[in-house]
């Protein structure tokens, strides 16, 4: 069974119907017992970085999160809460990775909206892909490289594309909105 973290944040619905077409049970949840019960645990998210880590904090989900120890997955604001400080609201964020959020310098349209290539990919996210796939994004903000950084995108400057650290995992990018690319990507997630 995966949970998909409840924590008002946007597109959770199609995080679970992904992981329906790939027939996977999953619960959308904010229960601390049915999240650490969970054989993985997926944590979504499309919003602003300082109310939902304001949220977070209220309900108890922040130490939750940092309690995981099986197989779990960030997407999109879910990655970036994951690393250690937000430009976005000037929000310290869980600090699960050691990168920080920033903002897109203003010279080419922002929000990177749109599908765009990754790079440098490693690790178990990424069996059975091709680099130079294109999978979808949509951010103002970027994770900075570090030395967490799985996969590599160049929208105006190098950001991470994907992170990881022992058994968390992130993408900047939408894998339950990045066609085949994005459907492999779970099946590798679900098969860690």
């Amino acid at each position: 069974m995966v949970a998909i973290i409840n924590y008002n944040a946007g597109n959770i619905a199609s995080v679970q119907n992904a992981l329906q077409r790939l027939g996977c049970d999953s619960i959308i949840t904010h229960q601390k017992d049915e999240i650490l019960a969970a054989d993985k645990v997926i944590f979504p998210g499309v919003g602003e970085a300082s109310s939902t880590m304001s949220y977070l904090r209220k309900i108890g989900l922040d130490q939750t999160i940092l309690a995981i120890q099986k197989p779990f997955l960030g997407i999109c604001l879910g990655m970036q809460l994951m690393c250690q400080y937000s430009e976005e609201g000037d929000t310290t964020c869980l600090g699960i990775f050691d990168a920080k959020v920033q903002k897109f310098p203003p010279e080419e349209r922002v929000p990177h909206i749109g599908w765009n290539n990754f790079d440098k990919a490693k690790g178990a996210l990424f069996e059975n892909i091709k680099i130079k796939e294109d999978v979808y994004f949509v951010h103002s903000y970027y994770a900075n490289i570090s030395p967490d950084t799985s996969a590599i995108c160049d929208y105006i400057l190098p950001f991470s594309a994907a992170m990881q650290r022992a058994n968390f995992y992130a993408t900047q990018f939408h894998p339950e909105k990045s066609a085949s690319v994005g459907e492999q990507i779970l099946k590798n997630f679900l098969s860690i």
